[in-house]
Order: C-alpha cells, then structure tokens, then sequence
C-alpha cells in the first residue's frame, strides 16, 4: 500500500507542477500576489524564470495566461477560488473558454473549510460558475494523490480547465498501490445496495467512514468518488442508481449548482430515483475553525450518516 499522507491539496498542487515541470518546459504558473497560499511558491522557488506574479489583478493574470498558451505554453493560474472564479469571471468565459485556449484555473481555499478567513473567502460558488462556462473541465480532487493525478490530466488536456484547492490538511484516500487517476471517470470505494452516497472533495473520506459505521447499524451503502464535476461520469451514477434505488450527495459547496445538481440532472434525465443534495444550504459560510465549521454544516462523518439514516427513513 502506498504511504497514507495528511496534506492539504493545495500543497499537491505546488508539488505536482514542481515535479511535471521537470520533463515539460511549456509549464509556466502564475499567481496574483498569493504564491505563499496556494503553494505555488514551491513551484516559484524551484523555476523563477517560469513563475510570474501578477499582484492583485486576477483579471490581468487570466489575460496574461491567455497570451501565454497562445504562444504554446501551459499556463497555470491560481488565486483564492473566490477571486479566480468570481473576480475574473468574464476573462475565463470571454478570453479563455470560447476561444479554447490552454489556461489551467486554480482556486484555492475553496469552501468552508477555509475557516477562519471567513465568509468572503469561503468560495461556495466555484463549481456551479465553471461547470456553466462551455468547453471548461472542472476537477475537485479528494486527497494528495488525487491532486498529483488531476494536475497531470490538466497538462495533458487541450483546453480549459479549472482545479479545486483546499487549504485544510486532510489523509488520503487512495492508498492503493493500483490507483490511478482517469479525467471523467469516478470510483467507486465501497459496494452496497440500499443506497449511494456521492461525494467530491474533502467530504469523500468522510462519507467513507460514515458507510463504515452505517454498514454497523445495517443499512449498506455504496459510496462513489467524483473527482470530475465536468464531464461527469454519467455510467458510475446510472450504475448506482438503478442497483441502489436511492441517491445522497455531499459537497463542500452550495447545494445550488455543483455536484448534486450534476447527479441529478444525469438520473432526472435517465434513470429517476429519489436524490437528497447534502451540502450548504444556500447560505454563506462564516468565521472559525475548519473542523467545527464542516461539522457544523454536517459535513464530518457523523453529518453524513445522520441525513443517510434520515433520507432512508431509519
């Protein structure tokens, strides 16, 4: 088995590019005045020549990627997801997604896991904004090893996509020695037949351990990874809902256009079964430690069995 690691995502991030940069000099990344956070700093450090600081200008900076691929190179630009997706918005749509140009967006402290840094920090919109814009991947890896898969899927893509970072230190996951990250296609972790849980992100571990303690009280849960938001992986979930009947999805998102709202526009079309959307309930976040925030919004293991146990009826 592969060594567990308890690291945030965003650090992955740094490391990965670090290490593809090795072997593909088109690699460039840029960063609006943030290199310390979303870890882009490892990058900086190792290639100097190939980081560009942009300062706090993150509509420039998607500009200035833009240019950048269409000279051949592989821009990675990054900033707090809340600036990368909400501040520069028309830039991603107008610049890099309708003419298809090779610009990689990440945004980090993503969600209310972001913690002490508040309300206006705490994107919860990400997701819902980059799935709409056409031609745009969008990526939400659950752990370190995840990370290293998407942001080497990312380089070996032609055209935009958009990553998800978490700031918050979380364990892997995908400690399997066979693992191996496939862009589109989700996984499934555990087998069951009374209900799916589909979860992205941090939140995927936790539905792990909540199917664990489930499977005690005697409800067996099937739980699916979707590390891609967009395409998503319209087989696992069909798969799901036919064998389980019953769909639960969690996310460390608004429940208004991300995950959920991506589950069920694939099983209202399909294969309809009842789906309950677990995640924020259109709501901003606020202030405080990660932790006690994601249990707050039951986000944490307990959270999930209690709304499974509750959509079962149990």
């Amino acid at each position: 088995m592969a060594e567990k690691v308890v690291k945030a995502t965003r650090e992955s991030f740094g490391e990965a590019l670090c290490e593809l940069a090795k072997t593909n000099k088109d690699i460039v990344v840029l960063d609006a005045d943030l290199a310390a956070a979303t870890k882009t700093s490892i990058f900086q450090k190792a290639y100097p020549d190939r980081f560009f600081d942009c300062g706090i200008a993150e509509c420039n900076m998607i500009g200035v990627a833009a240019g950048l691929a269409a000279c051949g190179k592989i821009p990675f630009a990054a900033s707090f997801a809340m600036f990368a997706t909400g501040r520069a918005f028309e830039q991603i749509r107008n610049t890099v997604a309708y003419p298809q140009l090779n610009v990689k967006i990440a945004g980090s402290h993503a969600g209310i896991s972001t913690g002490e840094d508040g309300a206006t920090h705490q994107c919860l919109e990400d997701i819902a904004v980059m799935r709409a814009i056409p031609n745009m991947t969008v990526i939400n890896p659950a752990d370190h090893y995840e990370m290293l898969g998407a942001v080497e899927a990312a380089v070996n893509i032609d055209g935009p996509v958009y990553i998800r970072l978490g700031r918050l230190a979380i364990e892997s996951i995908n400690n399997n020695d066979d693992y191996k990250f496939e862009l589109g296609k989700g996984v499934t972790l555990r087998d069951g037949k009374d209900v799916t849980i589909v979860a992205t992100g941090l939140v995927v571990r936790e539905a792990v351990l909540a199917a664990e303690e489930l499977a005690k009280e005697g409800i067996d849960a099937r739980v699916i990874n979707i590390h891609t938001i967009k395409p998503i992986d319209e087989e696992i979930i069909l798969k799901a809902a036919r064998e389980t009947g019953k769909i639960i999805t969690f996310e460390e998102h608004n429940v208004i256009g991300g995950l959920g709202d991506a589950v069920l526009s694939v099983v209202s079309e399909k294969c309809p079964v009842p789906v309950k959307k677990c995640g924020v309930y259109d709501r901003f976040g606020y202030s405080g430690p990660a932790k006690e925030l994601l249990d707050i919004f039951g986000l944490t293991a307990p959270g999930v069995a209690r709304e499974v146990k509750s959509f079962l009826g149990k």
